[in-house]
């Protein structure tokens, strides 16, 4: 851990009211040690969200570039900058430094100085509104000198440089940076061309930034290099000069974990006035918080008021010393949690490392896309801590990503300020726990928004309707009948059997890959299957035959369907019989054989128009299907005698295509 010295003033952001932050002693975690870690990490998770992996890769935010000194004109200070276009360095003509950069006090002059402090309540408000993008700014009045040209170059406060990234400086290079290009503008700034698109000239003066690649003008030895190899030659010139280097640069900065409040676990830090910051022993580990707390009338922590928890004995000297009072924020808790889950009655340590390696990685880990870059990437952190400290294996924590949607209704996030929140309790009243539980699962996939829609609830408390009267239908049937279908069934039994092994292989498929939507949907299919034939002729399943393959049905409806609507299951699973619970049951498997068909129907086209369907034996070969196909009387009809010029075969559509 780190501790870091904070000062800020301004404005609050709320009530536009001048703020003075106290300094602040603050806790950190070295997260940014983990930051090619975090980043190569991103190979191993094939089975997380792209768009997951993309937040956090921009969060971490590597940038190659080069670092370079302009040293303040008539003075030993200089000013560092990062880039990542070093290319470009010989089309600087200012430097932006930020409102409260370290020498922008000391650089700026005359009328700038009340300047600066208008700027820095412009900053602070900026901080929590966002909606003014206009870029503002103040000439210094000071003078910095180019590393590679020795030119004089003059140096700008700008309210869109910002200490926390990079040194709070950039060099500007308006013609190719956009905001520098808009800020250049707004201020009448020079600017300069230096890389030209490869093989066609930009005109000048230029109406917008160009910022791709290119060739190099008015760069003096380096004019005419290509610009991705200008980057690293102009980086070895900068260090041959001692103005600078090639470096890397993070915008992932060390974890503050400090908190001023009682919940969260305390910082096991002693202050001694002789010894300094000590770490608790780990003998006296843990340390807890008091549980005789006062909140009402306390303001700031309450840990700093009261009246023992504070004091405590130096572990070095035995001197009286006082404990941190600050606790960690509570993703520090919860980055690690799932190790404890392999081994949650442990009394003496964390968990045992033989039972976090049985179980981890996890699986599959669900949670929301905002916990990317917090949650997701602290756990990834202090797995990798863990890892290194031999507390734990490998080096991802989760091996599935699956993120969840949002419920949306009336075009907007549900939530409670909106006023467009649908409580579970009305929906349970007028339609049952069953049916909430379907139409979430069924209205889209999990990873996608969900639009709520009070008629889809209502379409699937009319299927688990169907589902109930199907079974009051066959109830006598369900409840004896227990033998498997024979082998040789009419046409239709056969028909309702395959649908039965169908939905189970689908729903078993896409439950796994979570799915949930389309796995339901087959379930229907098969209701349907079994209520079309009854539509048909019921007494199809009065017969020995049709009673067992009825009970199939229904029993293997019953099993999959569980875990969507788990009341409704029980209930027709107990009257069937069965002493156990449904929850308790092993998942059905298909049989193979019944997912293929022993004759398929083609679709024949011709010119384009559905013209006849002809019924096949199945893997019936291309030459036996064209010759059925000619010879079918509605396509001889259509083909009038002409000659065919294309005869395609789409097999795996079951669908021919006549072109005459």
């Amino acid at each position: 851990m780190l501790a870091n010295e904070q000062v800020q003033d301004g404005l609050c952001w709320r009530c536009d009211n001048e703020v003075v932050l106290k300094e602040l002693s603050q806790w950190y975690l070295r997260i940014t040690d983990y930051s090619d870690q975090l980043l190569d990490g991103h190979s191993q998770l094939g089975e997380w969200p792209e768009r997951v992996l993309a937040l956090q890769k921009n969060w971490i935010g590597k940038s190659h570039g080069a670092r370079a000194k302009f040293q303040v004109d008539g003075s030993s200070d200089e000013i560092e900058i990062f880039t990542t276009r070093p290319d470009t360095l010989f089309g600087v003509t200012f430097v932006t430094i930020a409102a409260q950069h370290p020498l922008a006090a000391k650089l700026c002059k005359g009328d700038s100085v009340s300047k600066l402090e208008e700027i820095k309540k412009l900053v602070a408000l900026k901080k929590g509104n966002d909606a003014n993008p206009e870029k503002n700014g103040f000439f210094t009045g000071s003078y910095a000198v180019h590393p590679l040209t020795g030119e004089k170059v003059p140096v700008w406060v700008g309210d869109f440089v910002v200490m926390d990234y990079g040194t709070g400086a950039v060099m500007a290079v308006p013609a190719h940076d956009e905001r520098d290009f808009e800020f250049a503008k707004k201020y009448n700034l020079p600017i300069k061309l230096v890389i030209q698109r490869d093989g066609e000239k930009l005109s000048e003066p230029l109406e917008a930034a160009y910022t791709d690649s290119g060739i190099l003008v008015n760069s003096a030895q380096f004019s005419n290099s290509a610009s991705e190899a200008a980057k690293m030659a102009i980086a070895s010139e900068l260090e041959m000069q001692g103005k600078g280097k090639a470096t890397i640069q993070f915008r992932l900065r060390d974890w503050g974990i400090s908190r001023q409040r009682y919940w969260g676990n305390p910082v096991p830090v002693i202050y001694c006035t002789d010894c300094g910051p000590q770490m608790v022993p780990e003998k006296d580990l843990p340390v807890t918080l008091p549980k005789d707390i006062e909140f009402l009338g306390v303001t700031g922590n309450p840990l700093e008021k009261h009246p023992t928890y504070k004091h405590a004995p130096c572990p070095k000297c035995n001197k009286p010393a006082t404990r941190e009072t600050d606790t960690m924020d509570t993703f520090v808790e919860s980055s690690w949690y799932y190790a404890r889950f392999t081994d949650p009655t442990n009394d003496k340590a964390p968990f045992n490392k033989a039972a976090a390696d049985k179980w981890l990685p996890v699986d599959c880990y669900i949670g929301g896309v905002e916990h990317a870059c917090m949650h997701l990437l602290y756990s990834r952190f202090f797995h990798k801590v863990l890892r290194d400290w031999g507390y734990l294996s490998g080096d991802e924590p989760f091996k599935r990503l699956l993120t969840q949607g949002m419920v949306i209704k009336d075009g907007a996030k549900m939530s409670k300020s909106k006023g467009n929140v649908v409580t579970p309790a009305s929906i349970i009243e007028k339609f049952g726990a069953d049916t909430a539980r379907l139409f979430s699962l069924f209205a889209a996939p999990p990873e996608k928004d969900l639009d709520w829609n009070d008629k889809g609830v209502e379409g699937c408390f009319r299927f688990a309707g169907r589902v109930w009267r199907l079974f009051q239908t066959f109830h006598t049937t369900l409840a004896t009948t227990q033998e498997l279908p024979p082998n040789e069934l009419p046409d239709d039994l056969l028909t309702v059997r395959r649908k039965t092994h169908w939905m189970i292989a689908k729903m078993t498929e896409e439950i796994e890959t979570h799915k949930y939507n389309t796995a339901i949907s087959a379930a229907m299919e098969l209701v349907n299957e079994v209520y079309s034939l009854m539509d048909k002729s019921i007494k199809s399943f009065e017969t020995p035959a049709g009673k067992a393959v009825v009970y199939e049905a229904v029993k293997n409806l019953i099993l999959c369907l569980a875990p969507f609507t788990p009341h409704l299951c029980e209930e027709l699973w107990a009257e069937m019989g069965h002493k156990s619970m449904v929850s308790t049951a092993a998942w059905p498997a298909h049989d193979p054989k019944m997912l293929v068909a022993s004759s398929i129907t083609l679709v024949v086209q011709v010119n384009g128009k559905k013209r006849a369907l002809i019924a096949m034996p199945a893997g019936v070969s291309e030459t036996e299907v064209r010759k059925t196909v000619e010879a079918h009387a509605d396509v001889q009809r259509f083909v009038a005698g002409q000659p065919i010029k294309k005869f395609i075969y789409v097999q795996k559509n079951n669908l021919v295509s006549i072109v005459v």
